[in-house]
C-alpha cells in the first residue's frame, strides 16, 4: 500500500506548528531482548552477548539522534510564537569544564530569575535548556524560556548579574519556521575553524548561515555531528520545566491526517527502504513535516543557521 493512499494507517505526531507524519508499510521485528544494563540476547541465535559502552555521545548515533529528536520536539511543540520567549545563552568567565556544577548553577540561577520576574511584575516562565561544550572544554548552557503572553524585555546587565558566572546574550527568533531545528544545529554541528583548533575536524563538512555579533548572518564552514563528540558518555542534552508541552502523537489514516495538515506546506520529506540480505525490501518507510506557521502563505524570514535533520 502506498503512503498516499487514504486509507493507508499513519503515525502522526504534532508539535506546536509542525506536523510530522509517519507511513511503514510494516513493524519491524526486533532482534535483541534486553537482560540488564550490560547483557542482552539475540534473539536470531539465542546467544547472551555484551552491551559496547559508548566513551562519548557521537560513538552511539542512535542514542544522539534520539535526544536530539526529542529536544526538537519539545522546543517545537512549544514555541509556536516567537513574541512569547526569550533565548538566552549563559556563559561563564573562566573555562569552566564540570557538567555536573552546570545544572546546579543554573538550579540557582533559575531561582533568582523566577524571583526577578515577580518583583518586575512580569509573567511567569517555564524553561527549556540545553547544554553545548566548547573546543576548549568549557560549557555554555542555551535556555528557551517560554511566557504565556509578551515576553518582558530584560536588560543584558540584568539578566548577567543574576546568572552570575559570566557573559549573556539574548537573541530574537523572529522569522524561525523550525525553531526546533534552528537551535538543535548548535548542539552538534562545529563551525570547521573552531573543529580545527580542536583536533576535531572528522565528518561532513557542509555551510551554514550564523549571525555574527551584530545579529547579520555570515556564511560558514561547518562540519556536521562535530561537536557532539565532546558530550560525556551518559550525559543529558537538556532538561525542561515540568510546565512545557509534551507533542502529540497518535494513529490514525493518511486521508484524516490530511484534515488535520489542512494544506500547511510540505517542507520536507524522506522515504527509506530496508532491504534484507537477499535483496528483498522487507519494509518502507515515509517521513513527511507540514509547517502550519507557513499555513496563509506568508514568508519567514530565512534562519541564521538550519540544515534539515539526518535522523527525523
Amino acid at each position: 500500500m502506498r503512503p498516499d493512499t487514504p486509507e493507508a494507517q499513519v503515525t502522526v505526531k504534532q508539535c506546536g506548528n509542525l506536523i510530522e507524519v509517519r507511513y511503514m508499510r510494516s513493524v519491524p521485528v526486533a532482534v535483541i531482548e534486553k537482560v540488564s544494563a550490560e547483557l542482552y540476547v539475540d534473539k536470531r541465535t539465542g546467544e547472551v552477548k555484551e552491551f559496547r559502552h559508548s566513551e562519548n555521545r557521537a560513538e552511539s548515533k542512535t542514542s544522539v539522534a534520539q535526544s536530539l529528536r526529542k529536544l526538537r520536539d519539545l522546543i517545537n511543540a512549544n514555541l509556536t510564537e516567537p513574541e512569547k520567549a526569550l533565548w538566552v545563552t549563559l556563559t561563564y568567565r573562566e573555562n569552566m569544564r564540570d557538567a555536573k556544577r552546570l545544572y546546579e548553577d543554573f538550579r540557582r540561577f533559575w531561582q533568582r530569575f523566577r524571583y526577578y520576574l515577580n518583583k518586575h511584575g512580569h509573567p511567569s516562565a517555564e524553561y527549556i535548556i540545553a547544554a553545548e561544550p566548547q573546543a576548549r572544554g568549557a560549557w555554555h548552557l542555551h535556555c528557551l524560556f517560554l511566557f504565556t503572553e509578551k515576553a518582558p524585555f530584560i536588560p543584558n546587565s540584568d539578566m548577567a548579574r543574576i546568572w552570575g558566572h559570566g557573559f549573556t546574550k539574548t537573541k530574537s527568533l523572529k522569522g524561525i519556521g523550525n525553531p526546533g531545528l534552528y537551535l538543535t544545529a548548535y548542539l552538534g554541528d562545529m563551525e570547521l575553524s573552531e573543529a580545527l583548533r580542536a583536533g576535531n575536524a572528522r565528518g561532513r563538512i557542509a555551510e551554514a548561515s550564523i549571525a555574527n555579533e551584530q545579529g547579520k548572518p555570515q556564511r560558514k564552514a561547518i562540519i556536521k555531528g562535530a561537536r557532539l563528540r565532546l558530550y560525556p558518555s551518559g550525559f543529558n542534552l537538556y532538561r525542561s520545566s515540568r510546565g512545557v508541552k509534551r507533542p502529540e502523537v497518535w494513529q490514525t489514516t493518511e486521508a484524516e491526517a490530511q484534515k488535520i495538515v489542512q494544506g500547511a506546506p510540505l517542507t520536507y520529506e524522506k522515504t527509506i527502504a530496508v532491504i534484507d540480505e537477499t535483496g528483498d525490501v522487507k519494509n518502507t518507510i515515509n517521513y513527511r513535516q507540514y509547517n502550519k506557521a507557513l499555513k496563509e502563505g506568508g514568508q519567514l524570514d530565512a534562519p541564521q543557521k538550519a540544515i534539515p535533520p539526518e535522523n527525523p
